[in-house]
């Protein structure tokens, strides 16, 4: 994966309160890797402050699993990019398919939301990623590109590389279904190679990870895909045992 450092992330979407967030980093921080990897860890938003206080002597980074594109303003029940980066979160996961599904959340919301988080200092996480009907009638590089060039229109050639790219099937999440390591490469290359068409010099750089059914037993030939750089780890990651062995498959 030419330089580019392995990324690991746990999504635990709608889990865990803060005990159950501080009892899992006791049992998983130890067996971190010092190096080779960096781990990203996604509580909900009340677990957030916990997370960061139990992981800043390490080398483990904190995310939200979503936020709002604006500073300040009437949005009852959201959260701002300057609220994350106050409490030390680091990151933020943008344009989950669960957003996208459940909530409503549209390509045009991205634009907007990405380089919002770069101006505070997240690092973004965007995810992209086809339905199962829309993967059958072959529309996955058509919708790949839609939500490519959107979710990054307003990113500067120079910061494309704080950029994270989560390729995430949408029929592959939480169905147990796991695209095969090829399909995945497959896609995941096809995202590297729309980044080129506007980024020439910055493709190489982007991470680009997999997400759907990442499980222990299937971790490894993964990551050995030439474009794959890491996972977003949705149910697996939620047993401190089970994602541990994930990152150590990153290694």
């Amino acid at each position: 994966m030419a330089d580019r450092t392995p990324l690991m992330a746990a999504n635990w979407k709608l889990h865990k309160t803060v005990a159950e967030a501080e009892a899992y980093l006791a049992k998983f921080l130890p067996g971190v890797p010092e190096d080779g990897v960096e781990v990203v860890v996604c509580p909900p938003f009340t677990a957030l402050a916990a997370c960061v206080e139990g992981c800043a002597a390490t080398q483990v980074r904190i995310a939200a699993q979503n936020m709002h594109e604006a500073e300040s303003g009437a949005f009852t029940g959201e959260v701002s990019a300057p609220m994350l980066s106050e409490i030390g979160v680091e990151a933020v996961v943008l344009g989950h398919s669960e957003r996208r599904t459940y909530f409503g959340e549209l390509d045009e919301a991205l634009a907007l939301k990405v380089p919002a988080a770069l101006r505070a200092g997240l690092l973004p996480i965007l995810c992209v990623g086809e339905t199962g009907d829309e993967r059958e009638h072959e529309q996955t590089e058509k919708v790949l590109r839609r939500q490519i060039e959107l979710g990054l229109i307003e990113v500067d050639d120079d910061q494309l590389a704080e950029v994270v790219i989560a390729y995430e099937p949408i029929w592959a999440i939480g169905t147990g279904r796991t695209a095969a390591p090829e399909q995945a490469q497959e896609a995941v290359a096809f995202i590297r190679e729309l980044l080129a068409e506007r980024y020439p010099d910055e493709a190489g750089d982007v991470r680009i990870l997999y997400g759907g059914s990442v499980k222990p037993d299937n971790a490894t030939e993964l990551m050995a895909q030439a474009d794959i750089d890491g996972a977003l780890v949705g149910g697996a990651s939620l047993d401190p045992e089970d994602f541990a062995a994930i990152v150590a498959a990153a290694t």
